[in-house]
């Protein structure tokens, strides 16, 4: 033991002094080393792994509030849409509102007829609004229906589209008028009993005639989308779009004219029970 020790001191006297050891210490260094990587190996494997799994539980909680965010954000963005869409369509029935001659009341489908045979819808108007059966019903693009029913705080709309539905109508270009009947579905209407001769061409615009005291004239109602002229026989068959966004529609203009229209047909109703 004295002898290790003594020949320890003499090494640290000697590496201080001269620099006889330096080979001896760099080729003890070079021996060494493996097995000091060897003995420090399972603690930088720890330690790297330690941080990897740090790292990759920080990615995760990162990426997993980025998620909620964007989700919230979309969530908002979709509201902002439904109140952008809300707030022009708002805007379109105002602008309607302020260029019709007649007075008109704003109303809000608040419902649907759930009969798939009939095409209804509820509005939140009624009695102490001065609904009254037969009033037509306005989208900001042109005629969506009447009222067929009223109760003491909702109504009852037909649209122009219903089997049950008809109005006098008129092409603008021409001049021809004919009944624009409902067909069932919602993108169209029909023209009844033209005959194939009329002037009659795709892309006229329809409006109300009229005539019969139940619609003010000159209201839009569609576009003839097709004249398909039936050699069989003396009528065409004229399709007619819609102007109105029946199935986008939310709010409506109900109408009062200056006259009280004389008494609806029983195609299309009668006052009833909606309260």
């Amino acid at each position: 033991m004295g002898a290790l020790v003594l020949l320890s001191v003499v090494l640290i006297v000697l590496d201080t002094a001269t620099r006889w050891v330096v080979p001896i210490r760099s080729a003890l260094v070079t021996v060494v080393a493996p097995v000091q990587y060897a003995v420090e190996f399972p603690y930088l494997l720890t330690s790297t792994l330690q941080f990897s799994l740090t790292d990759r539980n920080t990615l995760v909680a990162l990426n997993e509030a980025q998620a909620e965010e964007i989700l919230r954000l979309s969530h908002s963005v979709q509201q902002l849409a439904s109140l952008k869409a809300e707030n022009d369509s708002m805007r379109a029935l105002l602008d309607s509102k302020a260029r019709l001659p007649d007075e008109v009341t704003i109303t809000e489908i608040v419902g649907i007829v759930p009969d798939p045979n009939r095409k209804e819808v509820i509005i939140d108007k009624g009695r102490i609004d001065d609904v009254s059966v037969g009033q037509a019903v306005l989208h900001d693009q042109g005629l969506f229906g009447q009222v067929i029913e009223v109760g003491q705080l909702s109504s009852r709309v037909m649209l122009i589209v219903d089997q049950d539905h008809a109005v006098p109508v008129r092409v603008v270009r021409s001049g021809v008028r004919s009944i624009a009947g409902g067909s069932g579905s919602v993108d169209e209407l029909f023209l009844e009993h033209v005959p194939k001769f009329a002037d009659i061409k795709v892309g006229d615009v329809v409006v109300t005639s009229g005539l019969g005291g139940r619609f003010p004239q000159g209201y839009p109602v569609g576009e003839v989308a097709t004249v398909d002229s039936d050699q069989r026989s003396g009528f065409a068959t004229i399709r007619v779009a819609p102007a109105a966004r029946l199935s986008e529609a939310r709010h409506l203009l109900i109408v009062r004219p200056s006259e009280e229209p004389s008494d609806l047909p029983a195609a299309v109703g009668s006052e009833g029970s909606l309260q």
